[in-house]
């Protein structure tokens, strides 16, 4: 039931927050939506001000006259009430598009992967099974640091499939492993106080696992193989900085005098696979893991510091207790060397990893490549990326040197550095009607939000490793290490948590998830505009770029204006909203062989468990939405591999939810019975026939 009063509490403590429990916020990201967000650069500041309380104003105005034409059900929809009375699409009339032939999936809050009838599920991997030859069997009451070292990761988010070089039916499992949370991997753990037992088993808990798997004949499963060809990356393997960070003064340490090696990768959240076979990774809240940013006393440092959300509060893993690099009051530096994109050859267990600073230094959420197929520009490989908090930017990296094709050595020795070549630009839009944004969501004249963008260059790397700088008063490795102040110079377009981007490889097209952003429009922060067009904004929306690749134009649209479809302030790509599924906070997003996209949710604020959606994007069938799976309670979906054969997700954080723990488990998933609930990696595959069709 809806509560007319509900209609005035805009602005209250719940309005704009998704249903993401409340300690996965904490340990995740610090808590990233109870602080101020650390965008509060002035590029347009006056503008952002002025426009934010006509907007604020404006939506209290039309919501209270939309009461009197059609009913207060309606209006508190479109005031995001986080009750839906929507029903899940059945599929509109017609031929189901190819790709999107199954029954979708309702909303739902069960302690299960619910998938389409005609399918069968299978889990893949789960946190703590060996992976690496003579590591032990997991045993939740005996876990060490060792063990932990040769065991599958906690917390998994991006996965994806490589081949094996010559060994057909195989592929690299690579996947990344996002974050500890200790109340929920530890009994008995005390808040604020780990062991160092706990703290090093979190420490060898997170980074990356690549894993052998065996395709099974006949169906979708995948069966993991321990052997010489797996590896796992934790918070304290070697990785070498490239780019204009390298050997710099902001990345050098007492244990690392010449800035060169860092150890360790954590944060790491979604990500992507090269043309030529290896993985990139976006670390992304690493902010969360140190202490004591309040004793930094040098100025220009501790501004850098507060650029980047770090605050003492939201240090949830206490890793400094053990490890003095974590604490920024001896090393303040060790800040500057995470945030980068990683790069894994799964090929050779023996490389070193490598993060690649001409890409920027932020909160990466991904890294996708586009490589431009014709014209001039021909071999050209463009990388895209986004930083997810809120008000943040839009990436992209445009390489100089162009990608050789085929796997042999050669090539690969060669496209191994094409991300150290070329230059690093961040996005600004404009709206084709701003005089029709008025906060509340409401299309404009035209009937779709949409606009043009331009490209605005931070930072070109020569083949040389020399470097310039495209912004007044900023050096090349100033540019690397502090691109959020870069971007904040040339007049960024601050977004709604800009998380998973991707070209879509059929089209070209380019999709970014903008998960939600409870600030927008609200006193003093930025106003909305076309692409951010909702005050307090809890279900995000999706934004297709029509990119000159190589170039530094785009036109872009709103595909999807996400939340209940029975309110006012959603939009499906103009398709009937009667015929979706409701979705809500996009994270990641993928498509699958016809060119559909498929998007998975993290925080879905329609009190439904975290699903997986496929999307049309063309045709009179454009905004098509149907929900493919849900994962289990207090879980969210990541990391989806959309194939003919299957479909491949991530379920991280089961059973988190607030008030429980390992003391007092919310879920049983994935093996039942009172067993503690275990992030995994799931297949999902139809009987016998290809996914979708």
């Amino acid at each position: 039931m809806r509560i007319p009063l509900q209609l005035l509490t805009i602005g209250g403590s719940d309005v704009g927050r998704s249903a993401r429990a409340r300690i996965t916020c904490r340990y995740k990201c610090g808590d990233a939506c109870a602080h101020e967000p650390g965008n509060n650069s002035d590029n347009a500041y006056f503008r952002d001000v002025v426009r934010a309380e006509v907007s604020r104003r404006t939506v209290l105005r039309t919501s209270l006259g939309a009461a009197v034409a059609v009913g207060a059900t309606s209006v508190l929809a479109a005031c995001g009430d986080d009750s839906s009375d929507s029903a899940p699409a059945s599929g509109a009339a017609g031929n189901p598009l190819p790709g999107m032939a199954f029954d979708a999936v309702a909303p739902n809050t069960e302690d299960a992967v619910v998938i389409p009838p005609g399918y069968r599920q299978q889990v893949v991997i789960r946190w703590g099974d060996p992976i690496l030859p003579g590591a032990p069997q997991f045993d939740f009451a005996k876990q060490t640091p060792e063990a932990q070292s040769g065991q599958f990761g906690f917390n998994n988010d991006f996965a994806g499939l490589i081949p094996v070089d010559g060994v057909g039916g195989h592929f690299y499992l690579v996947a990344n492993q996002e974050y500890p949370t200790e109340p929920f991997m530890f009994t008995g753990f005390v808040e604020g106080k780990p062991t160092e037992q706990q703290a090093r088993i979190a420490m060898a808990a997170v980074g990356i696992s690549v894993v052998e798997v065996q395709a099974e004949s006949g169906s979708g499963a995948l069966k993991p193989v321990v052997g010489p060809r797996n590896r796992r990356l934790t918070a304290s393997t070697p990785i070498r900085i490239t780019g204009p960070a390298a050997g710099s003064a902001f990345v050098k340490t007492a244990a690392d005098p010449k800035g060169e090696v860092v150890l360790g990768t954590f944060a790491n959240c979604s990500g992507g696979i090269t043309p030529w076979g290896t993985m990139l990774s976006g670390e992304e809240n690493f902010n969360n893991y140190f202490a004591n940013a309040s004793k930094v006393t040098d100025p220009a440092t501790a501004a850098h510091l507060k650029r980047y959300s770090f605050e003492d509060d939201a240090d949830e893993h206490q890793w400094a207790q053990y490890e003095k690099r974590f604490d920024l009051g001896q090393e303040p530096n060790e800040a500057n060397r995470f945030g980068y994109v990683v790069e894994v050859d799964p090929h050779d267990p023996t490389s070193v990893p490598v993060k690649h600073s001409a890409l920027g230094r932020f909160k990466h959420e991904s890294a996708t490549i586009h490589v431009v197929d014709s014209g001039p520009d021909q071999g050209t490989v463009v990388a895209y990326t986004g930083d997810d908090e809120r008000f943040e930017y839009i990436y992209k990296f445009v390489s100089s040197r162009k990608i050789k094709s085929g796997l042999s050595k050669a090539a690969r020795t060669h496209n191994l550095g094409i991300l150290d070549e070329g230059t690093l630009y961040v996005a600004t839009f404009t709206g084709n009607d701003p005089a029709a944004i008025d906060g509340s969501g409401r299309l404009p004249q035209s009937g779709k939000f949409a606009g043009k963008g331009t490209w605005k260059p931070l930072l070109t790397t020569n083949s040389d490793g020399s470097a310039r700088s495209h912004v007044d008063g900023m050096t090349p490795a100033e540019v690397a290490v502090f691109t959020r102040a870069a971007a904040d110079k040339v007049g960024a377009t601050k977004m709604d948590r800009p998380e998973d981007i991707e070209p879509n490889p059929v089209t070209g097209k380019v999709y970014c998830a903008l998960t939600n952003n409870s600030k927008r429009g609200t006193e003093g922060k930025a106003a909305t505009d076309e692409p951010n067009p909702r005050v307090e904004n809890k279900n995000g929306q999706v934004i297709e770029l029509t990119d000159n690749h190589a170039g530094t134009d785009m036109t872009w649209e709103l595909l999807l204006v996400c939340g209940d479809p029975a309110a006012a302030d959603t939009y499906y790509g103009g398709f009937d909203k009667a015929q979706v599924s409701p979705i809500s906070c996009p994270d990641n997003v993928a498509f699958d062989p016809h060119g559909n996209l498929w998007i998975s949710t993290d925080g879905n604020a329609l009190k439904s468990n975290d699903g997986l959606f496929a999307v049309a994007l063309d045709g009179e069938r454009r905004g098509e939405t149907k929900q493919f799976l849900t994962v289990p309670k207090g879980a969210e979906t990541c990391g989806p591999i959309i194939g003919a054969d299957r479909v491949i997700v991530c379920v991280q954080h089961p059973g988190e939810l607030d008030d429980h723990s390992a003391d007092n488990p919310a879920s049983h998933w994935p093996d039942g019975g009172s067993s503690q609930p275990r992030p995994s990696v799931v297949a999902v595959w139809r009987d016998g026939g290809a996914v979708g069709v």
